[in-house]
């Protein structure tokens, strides 16, 4: 999951100013021509994961990764990049979304990833919001303007293209895909065959139908392996319509030689969210990738995360968890935003993933909105409240103290920081400052040794 919105990032920025009044893994060798990146966001080929985020400021920043994480050396790009097609507008380019959403992969398969950037707002010729998606290219010395290409689809007026993209080998024949999902109804998939001259492989489209799904507005995209075969399956996420009535949907569509449309369901009957979040993993270790969605509204905003199994052909039953499922540390009170943002992996070293969930606007103590994370174990029944762990400012060991606004959990990412071969946690309140790194151990997150890191906790898993 590399899912970001500018509307998630407006609102919690657009929160925290009201509140407070103003305001990846092991080494390899240096890649070689023909041969695919180890890592999915290593853009210079070191074999360092590399780490980029967006944010209102400054634009797409890319932090490059060193043998103890992420380095110093750093490269920021809008639209006034040279070589990036488009005209930015105000604050690096947030006026028309330059960064709303990326996606990394080694596209064209030359042993360095290459970064997919969404704009959907972006206008084309004369057709205001019809939406981009620019590559920038891997190379020895890192992500670069030079070359840039947007991908072809037809210019339409308001189609949002470029609402959620993901990357994702969709027809299992090795090589990296494009899912771009339009702000309406419509998801294009770009095979494998990316070159610098903007030709990719074959372009497909897929539209839910009556039948298959009422979804009618997408809000995110989820892809992982479900199935269990070679190729990587996609979750549309999306506010629905049944009984003239909206909810928050999510449609699956299987992988393979031909991506076929499969399950729809209900994630919640009353309330749409516009900004969901999700990730697939193997929470109980049965063989099918499980997706984990947010839903934030459940409850009057209090918040919760649903578990729909994976299976053989697809998605199978679903199971819902909240501050009120036993053994979490906390209750569940209106307007927690329990699932604010999610990230997946093994924490303990049991062989189950485990799922970070942020709580951006849990009440600590007397202190409102300060937020916080739970982490949830995965076992032989799927993910549970049991052993769970809760950090906020107010834990022993974590540094600074709660602070009404600081909305601590906006963004969770699972993820080895130091490659000492444990999962640790980053953290952070907002898309701009420092996030708290938490380290792994072999028995969970601790607080020993937690620091200030200069990247934001939404970035790839």
């Amino acid at each position: 999951m590399f899912t970001r919105s500018t509307f998630r990032l407006a609102l919690a920025t657009a929160t925290a100013v009201s509140l407070t009044g103003g305001l990846l893994t092991l080494s390899v060798s240096a890649a070689s021509a023909a041969t695919p990146a180890k890592f999915a966001d290593d853009f210079n080929g070191d074999g360092y994961r590399d780490f980029a985020t967006y944010n209102f400021s400054d634009g797409v920043v890319v932090t490059y990764g060193t043998a103890t994480g992420p380095g110093t050396t750093t490269k920021t790009f809008t639209q006034s990049t040279a070589g990036i097609p488009g005209t930015a507008g105000d604050a690096g380019g947030y006026a028309d979304g330059f960064g709303g959403d990326l996606a990394a992969a080694d596209l064209n398969r030359d042993g360095y990833a290459d970064l997919a950037v969404a704009d959907r707002s972006e206008k084309v010729g004369t057709k205001p919001g019809s939406g981009a998606v620019t590559i920038l290219w891997g190379s020895k010395t890192g992500l670069s303007g030079t070359d840039a290409v947007r991908l072809k689809v037809t210019a339409s007026s308001h189609q949002g293209f470029g609402n959620e993209i993901e990357t994702g080998d969709f027809n299992g024949d090795g090589k990296a895909d494009l899912a771009v999902a339009t702000g309406a109804d419509t998801v294009y998939i770009y095979r494998g065959g990316f070159a610098k001259s903007g030709t990719t492989g074959q372009v497909t489209k897929h539209s839910p139908s009556i039948t298959s799904s009422y979804v009618i507005e997408f809000t995110g995209l989820v892809a992982g392996k479900v199935t269990n075969d070679k190729a990587t399956d996609l979750y549309v996420l999306g506010a629905g319509v049944h009984n003239d009535k909206q909810t928050q949907d999510a449609w699956f569509l299987r992988g393979g030689s031909t991506v076929k449309s499969g399950k729809a369901t209900v994630l919640n009957s009353s309330t749409p969210a516009y900004d969901p979040t999700g990730v697939v993993a193997d929470f109980d270790k049965d063989g099918y990738g499980d997706l984990a969605v947010s839903d934030t509204a459940y409850r009057s905003g209090a918040g919760s995360v649903v578990v729909w199994r994976g299976g053989s052909t697809g998605p199978t039953t679903k199971y819902r968890l909240s501050q009120a499922t036993s053994g979490v540390a906390t209750a569940a009170t209106k307007n927690d935003t329990f699932g604010s943002d999610l990230s997946a992996g093994d924490t303990n070293g049991d062989g189950y993933p485990d799922l970070a969930v942020g709580v951006r606007e849990e009440q600590v103590g007397s202190v409102k909105y300060a937020g916080g994370v739970h982490v949830l174990r995965g076992g032989r029944s799927g993910l549970t409240g049991t052993n769970s762990q809760w950090f906020s400012r107010a834990t022993a060991g974590v540094p600074g103290d709660p602070t009404e606004g600081e909305i601590f959990g906006l963004f969770v990412r699972l993820r080895d920081i130091d490659r000492d071969g444990d999962k640790d946690l980053l953290v952070s309140g907002n898309s701009y400052s420092p996030s708290l790194l938490l380290p792994g151990t072999k028995s969970g997150i601790g607080t020993a040794g937690a620091q200030d890191l200069n990247v934001i906790a939404e970035l790839p898993q």
